[in-house]
């Protein structure tokens, strides 16, 4: 496996271990945005950012960083290697332009915004480095077999993710605040399909790449959003009487 020594054996472990210390806390209380947002005599207590803003300001240096080390170092000249910095790129692409725009969310905390830039900004700067400075991949990387599983789940996982998003956009017009049951695509099987597509999105780079880096985003994801499910499964079960009781919370079928 790639990049198990040195500074990204160190920054792969220290993001593996903060997502770790996120499952914890997650499992007992969401991240307050969206619906869990702490109110107050219905006013937020925190600062908030408009939810466009705050996406595009968070998911911005995840983009930009690759782009640059891309752009101004030429040691990345394989077909692989190149595959994979697109495949990066065009996720945080999607995020920073295109899901920013038309995501109809909640204003965000601005301390989460803060966090997330932080997060961004590292991990962005620890795939790249890796990718560059540190694997080196053959010629003929896009033939293993590791690499083409791998961008198979990317893409799977991305098309179930963006097309979630867009079921969840629909649910209501813009003047209504009532929530409603999604339905549709992987809603019909858990009630976190945006949530699995991003999971099996980073898991499939994480394969493709097969770096320790990649492994640790993709952990990390993982201990983020997969609470986040679980907490949306419990709140449509307790609001919704006729909420489908087949539906699991982010595998189908088993959990």
């Amino acid at each position: 496996m790639y990049c198990t020594q040195g500074l990204d054996l160190y920054m792969s472990l220290s993001l593996g271990t903060v997502g770790l210390l996120f499952l914890s806390r997650q499992v007992r209380k969401p991240a307050l945005y969206g619906k869990y947002t702490e109110k107050k005599n219905q006013q937020t207590t925190h600062v908030m950012v408009p939810a466009k803003w705050g996406w595009f300001i968070q998911e911005l240096p995840s983009f930009l960083i690759p782009f640059v080390v891309i752009l101004y170092n030429q040691t990345c000249d394989t077909v692989g290697c190149k595959m994979l910095f697109f495949m990066f790129c065009v996720h945080y692409f999607q995020r920073t332009f295109i899901y920013s725009a038309f995501t109809r969310g909640s204003p965000i905390p601005l301390y989460i915004v803060v966090m997330a830039v932080a997060f961004c900004f590292y991990n962005g700067l620890l795939q790249s480095h890796c990718m560059v400075y540190v694997a080196a991949y053959p010629k003929d990387w896009y033939m293993d077999i590791r690499f083409q599983i791998g961008v198979v789940m990317f893409f799977l996982g991305m098309g179930i993710n963006i097309h979630s998003d867009h079921i969840l956009r629909k649910l209501r017009k813009p003047t209504e605040i009532s929530y409603k049951i999604p339905k549709g695509g992987m809603f019909n099987f858990v009630s976190g399909a945006n949530f699995l597509g991003e999971i099996v999105e980073w898991y499939g780079y994480a394969i493709a790449t097969w770096s320790l880096p990649s492994f640790a985003f993709a952990l990390f994801t993982m201990c983020c959003i997969g609470p986040r499910a679980y907490h949306h499964h419990r709140f449509y079960v307790e609001t919704f009487k006729d909420y489908p009781k087949n539906r699991r919370i982010l595998i189908p079928f088993i959990f």
